[in-house]
């Protein structure tokens, strides 16, 4: 397990003087035998910050989309590419790099080769006669259409709601054990009103970053996604249960310290107003995790799983501090 010092280092405080908005980088999983890829791509994103992600096997890729926000996969060569199909099905299949576009390269692909590396989803195959424009048009749409229709949360690149009601439901199907975690931040909204949406955003993707880092370090089956707001879902084995979620308790509280001014700090809470429009004072942010088990298949529905999920938030939310707890009452 890594450190707390070492999980989000991009969204340590900095000082006002440090804060200035940066350009962009595009990030590339970039697979490549025979051909340079990655000098095309630098003369089509000349004006622009690229950061090139080179990988071998699948393994080696997964690892690369857990640690990095690739904007699209690339491969290329010169070879039968069956090897190249064969990836593509396997990313295609697995649930988080599913959602990210698969770019193909080949110099003179056999035509059926062409037909099943799109019947197995690439977004783009690109051969035939090397054309520079063509080439930059080809892969700007590719990457247009992933940011416009990607279906993960702006904020976070989480799958969102859609890509997690597919995977409990392809849980649900498997028939095994497995665990739904209901993370969820206390006080965020007089956190938002005090600070200013910027630093609420921050907070958000903050939380996001601690939950997809633990849970794939701990487990690389786990599933992490966003609700909205301040609500996230992951999905893990139950023998993980208790190691996750004091994991994420930990790193949350440890970070999340430095989110607010000294002063505020050493007051320990902030005061604004409630919804009623009162001054109400509100301690430091915490996070209340509600766990539900789906032993001997004994949940059928989505629905079922969520309405309990509910219920159990409410509970977790009335306890102090951050905290997790786990359904122990049978299926209603």
């Amino acid at each position: 397990m890594q450190s707390i010092e070492n999980i989000t280092l991009e969204n340590w405080p900095v000082s006002s003087e440090s804060s200035e908005t940066k350009e962009a980088t595009y990030h590339f999983a970039l697979r490549q035998e025979g051909v340079n890829l990655d000098f095309h791509f630098e003369k089509f994103f000349r004006n622009k910050r690229l950061s090139f992600h080179y990988f071998n096997s699948f393994d080696e890729l997964t690892i690369i989309c857990h640690r990095f926000p690739i904007d699209a996969i690339v491969i290329g060569g010169r070879s039968d590419f069956l090897r190249e199909l064969d990836m593509v099905k396997a990313i295609k299949e697995n649930i988080l790099l599913s959602i990210v576009p698969v770019i193909l390269y080949h110099p003179e692909p056999d035509p059926n080769t062409v037909v099943a590396a799109y019947e197995h989803g690439v977004a783009e195959f690109i051969y035939g006669e090397w054309m520079e424009k063509l080439f930059e048009v080809r892969v700007g749409r590719v990457l247009d259409r992933s940011h416009r229709d990607l279906a993960v949360n702006p904020s976070t690149s989480l799958p969102g709601p859609g890509l997690i009601e597919q995977e409990i439901n392809r849980q649900l199907a498997i028939g095994e054990e497995f665990a739904v975690c209901y993370a969820d931040l206390d006080n965020f909204k007089a956190f938002n009103d005090y600070y200013g949406y910027v630093y609420g955003d921050k907070i958000i993707r903050l939380t996001g970053r601690i939950l997809r880092d633990i849970v794939f370090d701990l487990c690389r089956e786990g599933f992490v996604g966003h609700i909205a707001g301040d609500d996230y879902i992951c999905v893990i084995p139950v023998d993980l249960v208790d190691d996750v979620c004091k994991w994420i308790i930990r790193c949350f509280d440890a970070f999340v310290w430095y989110r607010y001014e000294e002063e505020d700090r050493e007051r320990g809470f902030i005061e604004t107003a409630n919804r009623r429009g009162r001054i109400e004072r509100y301690p430091i942010l915490s996070i209340s995790i509600a766990v539900i088990i789906n032993r001997h298949g004994e949940f059928k529905h989505i629905g079922e799983l969520s309405r309990m999920l509910a219920d159990l938030k409410k509970a977790t939310k009335a306890l102090p501090g951050s905290n997790y707890m786990l359904e122990r009452r049978k299926k209603y």
